[in-house]
């Protein structure tokens, strides 16, 4: 049984995968095949999303969940659904399930709709602009996998909207403590923390 209770597949875990594998299309059991899958995935997310229909007007939460059904939906049934169980990380809890359609809500006309496009943005503004983004979406945390990536999918298309180059994540993975921190930091509004490792990713074209 799993820990979440719940009837819909993203409650269940892939047979001989040990509650380690969300149940999925492809019958993947191991973390290192799954690991390659999802990354093939978003590697051709970023080629469609950055080569072929780079979104250049406001994004939209709309938007987000097509982004992760075009790269999950071969995998699981739920792609580009907001996710109907609780979850948590490290102790810390995310946004409960039932606030989702309020909070994306919310997101969509009071960031999205403030802070895209990032055209005619000088330095500041845009790095304003990404920190807050991630951080909030982070927090809602609104699908039941896939979130960190796509978060940072929305902050290159971001950072390429207002003329730079998309993020490098590099200090990110070197500094995740401080770098977690600086989103834990997001629950009171304080984006300072974030709006410093924005600074370090942002690359100039």
């Amino acid at each position: 049984m799993s820990r979440y209770h719940v009837s819909s597949s993203e409650g269940q875990y892939e047979k001989d995968s040990g509650e380690q594998i969300l149940a999925n299309k492809l019958g993947i059991a191991t973390s290192d095949e799954m690991d390659e899958a999802e990354l093939v995935l978003l590697e051709q997310l970023y080629q469609s999303v950055f080569e072929e229909q780079f979104p250049e007007g406001q994004l939209s939460v709309a938007m987000l969940k097509s982004w992760h059904r075009r790269w999950l939906g071969n995998i699981y049934e739920w792609a580009g659904q907001e996710r109907a169980v609780n979850i948590s990380k490290g102790g810390f809890m995310f946004a409960p399930s039932a606030q989702l359609p309020k909070l994306l809500s919310e997101f969509d006309n009071k960031y999205l709709a403030q802070y895209t496009p990032c055209s005619g943005m000088d330095e500041e503004q845009l790095i304003t602009a990404i920190a807050i983004t991630h951080v909030e979406l982070i927090l809602i945390h609104p699908f039941r996998e896939g979130n960190g990536r796509l978060s940072r999918l929305l902050a290159d298309v971001m950072a390429v909207q207002g003329g730079y180059k998309p993020l490098d994540y590099q200090s990110w993975e070197q500094n995740k403590t401080q770098y977690i921190s600086a989103i834990h930091a997001g629950i009171s509004m304080d984006y300072e923390p974030m709006k410093h490792w924005i600074s370090e990713a942002l690359r100039k074209i």
